[in-house]
């Protein structure tokens, strides 16, 4: 049953002093676009004829074929609690149409819509809990990012060790002004890291909340003088930032990862879940660690797994079964990292794992390497053709093309570790 009507959106904004609304999306890569309307507009978006020039998107279309529509979601509806209190600002995201009225196949909302609706036909909720992990640094004297922080922080530390305590605390509260369920925050391992997680939800829900969470965390960073940044790796010899997945699925209502009698409590459709994910790891690896700077988290030491192994009592491996039982019953996947679009994310993660209950696969205990650079997941995602075929030709074509071009590019730099290692030598 849908939260909000467009009457409930039009008498909301005239009650609350709404004076501008965001029509937010999301292209392929993971970055958040929006076009600003005034309230005087609303009802012409509420209707789904506010339009936009798709080919300044990178990876969208060409411009011969570039009108397209924003189709507010009606249940994304909220107002930024950041903004002024006269003249409010609120958001809704959107979904992307074409001229002839259907979806465009290289939404990546679109895409995770599609296999959710899979999961569907086959009974199946996908219920999602992401970590979130990122740090927050210094801004120089232009207000610009840098990687300097003052703090010495590590794991559960608390204030005055911690400096970025009250930054995230700030944080918090802005969420659940926006109706986030926070269950827990604190500082992780790497000085200036931290971690704040969110309940779990329906996975379109989930998706759409990575990317209200980046861009709160973001926002009230700025606020408090700091950069929030979601980069893997942005620093060599501490750890770097992950977004493990914690994935269930519930079939009317029960949670079917479950079953007392199984090995471990587990049951078979869990473990094929598992085997499904294993199978389409290196595949998934360009979408689930899509840049450069991915594969300098996926090292040895640094508490991220490098191995395609798993485990029921472990911490450390790619796919972890946490302890809890019940409706708690879950798969912890510790791969993707906040670099990753959610949408594509969650989308090959659930796709996999049905590939997995459907064909009965079991995961074997195995240790192989994951992808070690951009490069070589590349080469795992031109042979997964059934991870191909999840996404799309659209999707497939230009994600591909933009990646090839980022990891040509990275190995045509010289960079001032090779100046330093070689120039005084040779």
């Amino acid at each position: 049953m849908s939260k909000y009507t467009k009457q409930d959106i039009m008498r909301i904004v005239e009650e609350e002093d709404v004076e501008f609304i965001r029509l937010q999306f999301t292209d392929m890569f993971g970055t958040l676009k929006n076009m600003a309307i005034t309230s005087s507009q609303l009802e012409k978006a509420l209707n789904n004829s506010c339009m936009f020039d798709g080919s300044c998107i990178e990876g969208f279309v060409r411009m011969e074929e570039s009108d397209m529509y924003l189709y507010p979601d009606l249940d994304t509806f909220t107002i930024f609690p950041w903004r002024p209190q006269q003249g409010k600002v609120a958001r809704i995201i959107c979904d992307i149409y074409l001229p002839d009225r259907t979806p465009f196949l290289g939404s990546s909302r679109y895409i995770l819509k599609r296999v959710i609706d899979q999961a569907s036909e086959m009974g199946y909720q996908f219920n999602v809990g992401p970590e979130c992990e990122f740090f927050l640094f210094h801004r120089d004297e232009n207000g610009q990012p840098t990687t300097i922080t003052h703090e010495k922080a590590g794991y559960f530390d608390l204030g005055p060790v911690d400096l970025g305590e009250n930054a995230r605390r700030d944080i918090v509260l802005t969420l659940e002004e926006m109706d986030f369920e926070i269950e827990a925050s604190h500082h992780e391992i790497a000085p200036a890291q931290h971690e704040i997680d969110f309940r779990y939800d329906e996975a379109l829900k989930t998706a759409d909340n990575i990317m209200t969470f980046k861009l709160t965390v973001k926002t009230i960073g700025k606020r408090h003088g700091l950069f929030a940044s979601f980069m893997p790796k942005p620093k060599a010899g501490v750890n770097g930032s992950g977004m493990h997945v914690n994935m269930s699925l519930s079939k009317d209502g029960k949670n079917i990862f479950e079953d007392t009698a199984g090995e471990m409590g587990l049951s078979k459709e869990a473990y094929y879940f598992i085997g499904g994910l294993l199978k389409h790891m290196k595949g998934m690896a360009l979408i689930t660690n899509p840049i450069v700077n991915s594969y300098k988290r996926l090292i040895p030491g640094y508490d991220a797994p490098v191995r395609m192994d798993w485990s029921v009592n472990k911490y450390s491996p790619l796919i972890r079964i946490p302890a809890a039982r019940g409706e708690e019953t879950r798969i912890e996947f510790r791969g993707p990292d906040p670099s990753a679009n959610p949408y594509l994310c969650l989308a090959v993660c659930l796709a996999a794992g049905l590939d997995g209950i459907k064909n009965q696969i079991l995961p074997q205990k195995g240790n192989e390497a994951l992808p070690t650079n951009l490069g070589e997941a590349l080469e795992a995602f031109e042979q997964d053709d059934y991870i191909k075929e999840v996404l799309g030709e659209h999707i497939c074509e230009k994600y591909t093309e933009a990646k090839k071009a980022e990891w040509e590019n990275y190995q045509s730099q010289v960079t001032e570790w090779e100046i330093g290692e070689y120039l005084h030598k040779i």
